[in-house]
């Protein structure tokens, strides 16, 4: 695979970059954006930027983050990371999810929740099981299904979707209906939430962490909540509505998403965020789909 032009020596981003963000997240200072795709921005120094490199290797789903010389170390790849006392994230983010973070969410228990799914693997399924038996994998659209039920099956666990995209995993044990916030466990709801796409929903577990799916993430161009809204499967204007029903119901302090960057504020802030969000969406009208126009 070619590397970046002007690429040395040492790592180096080839061209295969589908422009995820995912490597980007996770090496900030080291891997930026040009051109639409990612670029080496200088090589790491010292554990703690070679550790960043690693798990950027690691959870890129085109396998882009490469090394001149040699092949990531196995035993440098940190997944699953620990996000918080609760949360982990997979990593090994799959190119069939067009390359989405996927969380493990621990419940009081100790059994684990799988919210939506990184690359399909059963060395890293074992993997993810050392931190507890996981008793639910939790869909959040029809984009990030894929490897849902085989991750279910391997763990024995239940699998849920939204009926507006139950066609992408029909199989499904648990089928969410409606528009009303359903009890999925104890201390998480899903909120049902269309307009990404027509079976879109977002769980908040314990007024702490909302995993968003694709409904909404943390910008780091516009340091706020945004809306895809150039990604917009269903309807925007869907989407606003949706988000007038359902803003002054949801509570937490960490937002998850699959795409886009994770961010931790106080709920108050991001209950006003979320508000500011809210209000700028019903100004949104459709327009064609354009993967160039996220705003990361």
């Amino acid at each position: 695979m070619a590397k970046q032009p002007g690429g040395e020596d040492g790592w180096y981003v080839d061209d295969r970059c589908m422009n995820c963000d995912v490597a980007r997240q996770l090496a900030p200072g080291l891997i930026g954006e040009l051109d639409g795709r990612s670029v080496m921005l200088h090589q790491p120094y010292g554990a703690a930027e070679t550790g960043q490199v690693h798990a950027a290797a690691f959870a890129c789903p085109t396998r882009s983050i490469r090394h001149s010389s040699q092949a990531p170390d196995p035993e440098a790849d940190p997944f699953p990371i620990a996000l918080d006392d609760d949360v982990h994230l997979c990593g090994h983010n799959s190119l069939h999810t067009a390359g989405a973070n996927s969380y493990l969410l621990r419940r009081p228990s100790g059994t684990m929740m799988m919210i939506d799914t990184p690359r399909w693997d059963r060395a890293l399924a074992a993997r993810y099981e050392t931190l507890g038996p996981v008793t639910d994998v939790l869909l959040t659209h029809r984009d990030h299904a894929a490897h849902g039920r085989r991750y279910a099956d391997r763990f024995s666990a239940r699998l849920w979707i939204h009926e507006g995209d139950l066609d992408a995993a029909p199989d499904a044990d648990q089928v969410i209906r409606g528009i009303d916030p359903v009890e999925v466990a104890e201390n998480v709801i899903a909120h049902p939430l269309p307009g990404h796409t027509l079976g879109s929903v977002l769980y908040i577990a314990d007024e702490r962490y909302c995993f968003s799916g694709d409904s909404f993430y943390w910008s780091r161009t516009t340091r706020d909540l945004e809306v895809a809204e150039s990604v917009t499967w269903y309807s925007i204007e869907e989407l606003a509505a949706s988000l007038a029903r359902t803003a002054d119901r949801l509570r937490f302090e960490w937002l998850l998403p699959g795409h886009g960057d994770r961010r931790r504020l106080p709920a108050q802030e991001m209950a006003r965020r979320l508000n500011g969000l809210t209000a700028r969406v019903q100004a949104l009208r459709p327009r064609p789909v354009d993967f160039s126009a996220l705003r990361w």
